[in-house]
């Protein structure tokens, strides 16, 4: 039987610059992302630091497709992979260090619990929020990330990046751009550091925060499933789920892949659900919304790779 289109391009061999991290050919990318599926990745690519980053974009095909992986909590991998060089900042990446008095350093891997738990440690009140997202640095610049009435613009200072020429530049928050669930970066230029300002607070009242937080998320959301997240942006004076949930959504299922029952903006691997599934459930989502309420309703789940 002849091999499928798109695994041949995954597993054709391309000569790719050397690097000091860890390079890897059809890397597997279900167990790095919170759904569990999806294809594989051509070329994973785990650099030891900015500069080893930097090097090897420099000296790569310019025409071969650069994207970044955090904790793979806000995404699809399609079935049939991710052509070109999937860049995942490990714990090289994922350092958080007090600046001042208010300010934190945060690598582009680091986990939101992780920067709102030194900030804690810090006395830096204003990050509480970042306690309740499921993702890294990196994600939360590129994506304005946000909830419980904050967002990254909130508290970013300037952000370090990698862009996909290999240059390493420094931005400030008005050259974002932001706007709800969004910046003006550019597909291929990666996030490798933020400084995040808060302001000077108590220890204890600023884990009180968190621990509110917290308890709020657990209760209102199915942390404990496969899931990726919010599915889908609030459009403006609507709330996503309340949408879904008044388009008879709510338990909606394809294949392995259903609508949360717990909060209706959420979509579940229940077991064995491809991909695939999981598209066309908010596809079909989607449609229902569109048909009952004539909101067009946006993905704030990113999706990537192509088709098997």
């Amino acid at each position: 039987m002849d091999e499928p289109v798109g695994l041949a391009l995954l597993t054709r061999t391309h000569a790719l610059p050397a690097a000091r991290g860890v390079l890897k050919p059809a890397a597997s990318l279900a167990p790095l992302v919170w759904f569990k599926t999806g294809g594989p990745a051509q070329w994973l690519f785990e650099p030891q630091d900015a500069d080893d980053l930097s090097d090897f974009l420099a000296q790569l095909d310019p025409d071969m497709p650069v994207m970044a992986l955090g904790l793979g909590s806000n995404l699809i991998v399609r079935d049939g992979g991710v052509p070109g060089v999937v860049v995942r900042l490990g714990k090289p990446f994922a350092k958080v260090e007090r600046q001042d008095e208010t300010t934190l350093v945060c690598g582009a891997g680091a986990s939101g619990i992780l920067v709102s738990s030194t900030a804690r440690d810090a006395g830096i009140a204003g990050l509480e929020f970042l306690r309740s997202i499921p993702g890294t640095v990196g994600g939360f610049v590129r994506m304005n990330g946000g909830a419980y009435g904050r967002e990254t613009a909130d508290i970013l200072l300037e952000c370090e990046l990698v862009l996909r020429s290999g240059e390493q530049v420094t931005l400030l928050n008005r050259d974002l751009a932001y706007s709800y669930r969004h910046s003006n970066l550019t597909d291929g230029a990666i996030v490798v550091s933020a400084t995040f300002r808060g302001h000077p607070g108590e220890s204890a009242a600023i884990q009180a925060e968190m621990d509110r937080i917290a308890a709020a998320r657990e209760e209102s959301q199915p942390l404990r499933s496969k899931t990726g997240g919010s599915t889908f942006k609030n459009p403006e004076g609507h709330k996503a789920w309340q949408l879904v949930d008044e388009a008879g959504c709510r338990g909606l299922a394809i294949g392995g892949a259903q609508v949360s029952e717990k909060h209706t903006n959420f979509l579940l691997n229940t077991g064995g659900a491809t991909s695939t599934d999981i598209e066309a459930l908010g596809e079909e989502v989607r449609r229902r919304v569109r048909e009952k309420s004539g909101i067009d309703l946006e993905w704030e789940i990113q999706r990537v790779g192509m088709v098997q």
